[in-house]
């Protein structure tokens, strides 16, 4: 029987007007906003290079490249990887952050000659009427600096993605005038952003459809729809999906959610849970080096994945509780990977290149010890079942390798 045949899936009985609508694309921030965090290293070029190949790998479509205004060493690392992106012949597109001013801009238009490479710009201002308290902005201010922004940043041959930070605290009418402003004077890609991490689900569906109804459609022109997120209520990949359900082209994220305070969406689960939810053009889409992509990060950036990290930490599809190992030991009995892979978990783990893991601990039966034993070719005597049993329900951890090991006859240890 097919596995699907066996589970009823209430994810698919979607309210009218909530069904997701794709294609939909994906912007890496991880090398740009995710370095932003107070806790991580700027990793080195070549550490950034094979970050950039394995964004390539797991079919990611664009990233932001850095901020080349910052200075001599932020010039370099873009530079690197544009001209990385040209050597190689990568698909992934590039994109650089800028502050709406005339300084941030020409870099990027002169490492845009020296590559070769088309860079859109990613002109930045603040948006927020505490923003523009805090900030002694005028309306007339912002308006007057994201016209002067574009406009420059067009009159360099530059495509022009217009960001407002604190998006989602933001007043309705300023919101349309700086949009409308930032399109009139030349900008095609617009980016909706929860800077603070704000929004809820229903609030990020109400903006991006408020942003799309009210600006976006009058325009009448082409224009790509982003929402940029972050996670300081934890509800960022929530708040993605309904960014997309309201419209949004485009969601942009961090591997495993690097980024300032508790971070930006995260990349990894955006991409899972664009496959799982077979959206264009996740569906056909080879993950199974996501796991590498997000190992790659953590290494290059000294930020750890928690052990119960969805998909890719190392507990997300191991087990040593008696019950769960029970059954999907019975599922491997009946010769099928993937019913083992979707008994206990909502995420088939082969659909990433990962597969279920069967330990021993005090929450353990005896048919983790005969599996673990069996998956090791040695032969499960009841004496030496009993024993290892035994050792795990008198601890209070899951057992070490080294810890059954230790249980085994000295015969079995030399072999």
């Amino acid at each position: 029987m097919n596995t699907s045949e066996l589970i009823y899936d209430w994810n698919q009985n979607y309210p009218p007007g909530l069904k997701p609508l794709g294609p939909v694309l994906l912007n890496d921030e991880s090398l740009r906003d995710g370095l932003q965090s107070p806790s991580v290293r700027d990793p080195s070029i070549p550490e950034k290079i094979e970050i950039l190949h394995l964004m390539e790998a797991v079919g990611i479509n664009s990233l932001d490249l850095g901020l080349p205004g910052a200075g001599a060493r932020a010039v370099e690392h873009v530079t690197a990887l544009a001209r990385e992106i040209v050597s190689e012949k990568m698909k992934i597109r590039a994109n650089c952050a800028a502050r709406t001013h005339e300084n941030d801009i020409r870099p990027i238009a002169e490492i845009v000659q020296k590559t070769g490479l088309p860079i859109e710009a990613a002109t930045f201002i603040g948006s927020s009427p505490i923003r523009r308290f805090t900030e002694n902005w005028t309306d007339d201010f912002l308006l007057q600096t994201t016209e002067k922004a574009v406009k420059y940043a067009v009159s360099l041959g530059l495509d022009v993605m217009y960001v407002t930070e604190d998006t989602s605290r933001c007043d309705p009418e300023t919101v349309k005038r700086l949009y409308s402003t930032a399109i009139s004077c030349g900008a095609r890609a617009i980016v909706i952003c929860d800077t603070a991490g704000h929004a809820t689900p229903v609030g990020a569906l109400a903006l991006v459809r408020f942003v799309i109804e009210e600006v976006v459609k009058p325009s009448g022109e082409t224009i790509r729809v982003d929402w940029h997120g972050h996670s300081d209520r934890g509800l960022a990949v929530a708040n993605s999906m309904a960014a997309i359900i309201a419209g949004a082209n485009c969601v942009h994220g961090c591997a495993i959610g690097l980024g300032e305070r508790v971070g930006n969406t995260q990349m990894d689960q955006m991409l899972v849970n664009l496959k799982l939810m077979e959206i264009e053009p996740w569906a056909e889409q080879d993950l199974t080096k996501l796991k590498q992509y997000c190992q790659a990060v953590s290494r290059a950036t000294g930020v750890p994945i928690p052990a119960n990290y969805p998909v890719v930490g190392d507990d997300a599809f191991r087990t040593a509780t008696g019950v769960h190992a029970a059954a999907i030991i019975k599922a491997y009995r009946k010769s099928d990977v993937v019913l083992a892979n979707t008994v206990y978990s909502g995420v088939p783990s082969h659909l990433f290149g990962l597969e279920q893991i069967i330990d021993i601990g005090p929450m353990s039966g005896k048919s983790n010890v005969l599996y673990w034993l069996e998956k090791r070719g040695v032969a499960a005597t009841d004496d030496l079942v009993e024993r290892i049993y035994q050792r795990a329900k008198s601890s209070d951890h899951t057992l070490s390798e080294i810890e059954i090991v230790d249980c085994l006859p000295t015969t079995v240890k030399q072999n």
